[in-house]
């Protein structure tokens, strides 16, 4: 479980494939901060760009702090950022203790969107994103939105035949501290819809009493 709270940017600096064919996945190395993997260990859950990944090895104490994860070929299939080098957001897993500072993230992508404007209004920034169709019941203004990772709110909705556009601001602090500062009109990013959204509709379309 996760926040949408970014603890770290890293980088994947090498992706490996894991067998000669595409129904294999691939071998991540992801830098990261200097001091980030001290709390961390193997098995534990990371995410990157908002899905979630287990560590299978790591070095936290080198030169250049890294860790690897294995993707298989659904997941690559199934989300944008994971196999090609550059920039990714980070986040580890939410401990009981800790403060919830964003909202419930599962780490699991429920689509991909694709960025259809991205500039500077006054000193912030207006991101629109365009959801499949089949994420629309689910998008509502002021409600949560996991891009790439980032938990977000959502400033206005426009459905039309092509899905739903999204309209979100990003603040100064939100623009430096992430990876989203890379993005530009046809970015594909990760989006996770709201936990409790994905819940509410389950109910409401069983056909049980509520």
């Amino acid at each position: 479980m996760f926040t949408g709270i970014i603890t770290g940017m890293g980088q994947i600096t090498q992706v490996a494939p894991l067998g000669a064919s595409t129904d294999h996945g691939k071998r991540l190395t992801v830098t990261c901060p200097h001091g980030y993997l001290d709390d961390a260990g193997l098995g534990d859950s990371i995410a990157i760009n908002g899905a979630c990944m287990t560590v299978t090895s790591m070095d936290a104490t080198g030169a250049e702090p890294h860790f690897t994860v294995d993707v298989s070929a659904e997941s690559l299939d199934k989300t944008a950022g994971l196999n090609c080098l550059g920039a990714v957001n980070l986040e580890k897993a939410l401990r009981a203790n800790d403060r919830l500072g964003g909202h419930l993230v599962s780490g699991h992508v429920d689509g991909l969107g694709q960025v259809t404007h991205f500039a500077q209004v006054g000193e912030s920034w207006e991101l629109r994103v365009l959801a499949p169709a089949t994420l629309a019941k689910y998008l509502a203004y002021k409600g949560s939105i996991t891009v790439n990772g980032v938990s977000l709110t959502v400033n206005r909705v426009a459905d039309s035949t092509d899905g739903c556009e999204i309209s979100i601001n990003l603040i100064p602090h939100t623009v430096e501290n992430t990876a989203l500062h890379r993005l530009q009109a046809g970015s594909k990013v990760n989006l996770e819809i709201d936990l409790i959204a994905r819940y509410v509709e389950r109910m409401l379309s069983s056909g049980a009493p509520v």
